[in-house]
């Protein structure tokens, strides 16, 4: 069985030969729901196991109710929707607008950059390293940047603007 991705909280044990639930993929998902303030019902806990059970990745709603119905977890697409937002108020996951139309959901939490590949709509990670950001605007009185998401759009060589 693959391990299931959750990524581990400041200070927390990470290795499952420590305690013999945490080897426990599905209950290591439902204590980490409960440990987000977030009931383990059956929903979240197949949702959870569909989005973490695969390790990082950016996915969208419609992509995460399609590969739950093709594991035949009865839901809706409002239930997935839901859920993803539930998991990104949790902490569980991060959202990434890309555009007005298409939202990704990344469990990879850490602060981060993307590139968006034109042709198929996937995210990449771009390490934090690797990209910087100057000259941001003074903040309103009373504000603070909380963070910066940058998204840098890629196309294959040749192709034109659309």
């Amino acid at each position: 069985m693959k391990a299931l991705y959750i990524p581990a909280r400041p200070g927390e044990r990470t290795d499952p030969a420590a305690d013999h639930m945490a080897a426990c993929p599905i209950h290591k998902l439902k204590a980490r729901l409960r440990d987000a303030g977030l009931r383990p019902t059956r929903q979240r806990v197949a949702l959870g196991w569909l989005l973490f059970g695969k390790g990082a990745r950016h996915i969208t709603a419609e992509k995460l109710y399609e590969e739950a119905t093709i594991a035949r977890v009865p839901l809706s697409l409002a239930t997935v929707y839901n859920t993803l937002h539930q998991f990104t108020e949790a902490g569980l996951l991060r959202e990434i607008p890309v555009d007005g139309a298409r939202t990704h959901f990344d469990t990879n939490t850490s602060h981060h950059h993307h590139f968006l590949m034109e042709d198929t709509g996937d995210l990449v990670d771009i390490p934090l390293v690797e990209i910087g950001v100057d000259g941001l605007p003074e903040p309103p009185e009373g504000m603070e940047i909380a963070r910066v998401d940058v998204v840098v759009r890629l196309r294959r060589k040749g192709e034109a603007d659309s």
